[in-house]
């Protein structure tokens, strides 16, 4: 599924399970604790931080879906096109980075 399918997927996901978008300022917030739970996640099972028993059942994949879910929301409802704007990022990112990565001595 390409970026442009998943946002469709949510919209109507939204459609027939929601009542409405939650509003931007709400999805932020959203957003902010989907992070944190991904970040509390790394931070235990990947960083130096001991991994308490009760997240050691946690899905990385589950939460990282979850800050997809709300990114494409607000993609959606500020009428981004993800697809175009992701694609966009790339190119820039490959004219921009791809010799200074292959020279960063730091990376090899």
């Amino acid at each position: 599924m390409n970026i442009k399918n998943a946002q469709q997927e949510v919209d109507n996901w939204i459609k027939a399970h929601g009542v409405r978008y939650f509003n931007e300022l709400t999805n932020m917030a959203q957003l902010t604790e989907e992070v944190g739970e991904v970040a509390r996640i790394i931070a235990r099972r990947y960083g130096e931080q001991s991994e308490k028993e009760s997240d050691k059942n946690k899905d990385l994949g589950e939460e990282l879906a979850d800050v997809m879910f709300v990114v494409l929301c607000l993609a959606n409802q500020t009428g981004i096109d993800l697809q175009q704007a992701f694609d966009k990022k790339l190119d820039i990112k490959t004219k921009r980075d791809h010799n200074r990565h292959h020279n960063n001595e730091k990376l090899k």
